[in-house]
């Protein structure tokens, strides 16, 4: 066979593949249809940005239940302004401010060492809560038939509350070294007013703790009730 021949062969060979070819992308065509919005929609040569097909949101949400799930319609005419209520009890208002001279300052007496019920030492001064009257320490207080040692147990509960934390006072200036007797607080806590609600202490005559005194009495605590 001939060189000439064997090449017009080949060219037939091909030609015919390449009829085949094409015939079976047409026919993958038929099963496999091409979404023309998305050919459409491809990024042409040269564009930074490719653009996006648009989504189309269909606003046919069903709304159920409207009448209960809405909030109530509210007449403001009906509505009345009233007065805050009372404190629940009188332990829970502030004491007033005791007037302290306007050298004296507040400062923070740490490592205090508890002396009475109502009394402490610290960083050199000698402070004894204001406003109230502490328990002796030999005091003894009867229950019924039942005699203790209240007077001790008052300092040891005043102690056994600081645990040697500071206490924020009102004190003289640092040449003043007198005992003085001042209001003082355990972080937000009126020192004088937790002594006395527990019953650990007595509120002077006409003093801002008388009520919370009324109160311990009633509910027998510390030196009003029986030993614990």
């Amino acid at each position: 066979m001939g060189k000439p021949q064997h090449a017009r062969i080949t060219i037939a060979i091909g030609s015919l593949e390449l009829l085949i070819g094409t015939l079976l992308i047409v026919q993958a065509a038929a099963f496999f249809p091409v979404d023309r919005s998305v050919v459409a929609s491809a990024p042409q040569a040269g564009n930074e940005e490719p653009q996006r097909p648009a989504r189309f949101v269909s606003n046919s949400a069903r709304k159920i239940a409207q009448d209960l799930i809405a909030p109530p319609q509210i007449e403001t005419s009906d509505i009345e302004r009233v007065e805050p209520r009372s404190p629940l009890g009188e332990l829970g208002l502030a004491p007033p401010a005791t007037p302290m001279p306007q050298d004296w300052r507040e400062i923070l007496l740490f490592n205090p060492v508890v002396t009475s019920s109502a009394g402490f030492e610290s960083m050199g001064r000698k402070v004894t809560i204001s406003e109230v009257e502490g328990v002796d320490i030999d005091r003894t207080c009867l229950s019924g038939d039942i005699s203790w040692p209240c007077g001790q147990r008052a300092r040891a509960a005043f102690n056994r509350w600081l645990r040697g934390r500071a206490l924020k006072c009102f004190v003289p200036p640092e040449t003043d070294r007198f005992p003085i007797a001042a209001p003082c607080k355990l972080g937000k806590q009126d020192v004088g007013a937790w002594l006395v609600s527990n019953g650990w202490a007595l509120a002077l005559p006409n003093g801002i703790y008388g009520k919370a005194e009324v109160v311990a009495r009633t509910a027998e605590m510390g030196i009003f009730g029986p030993p614990k």
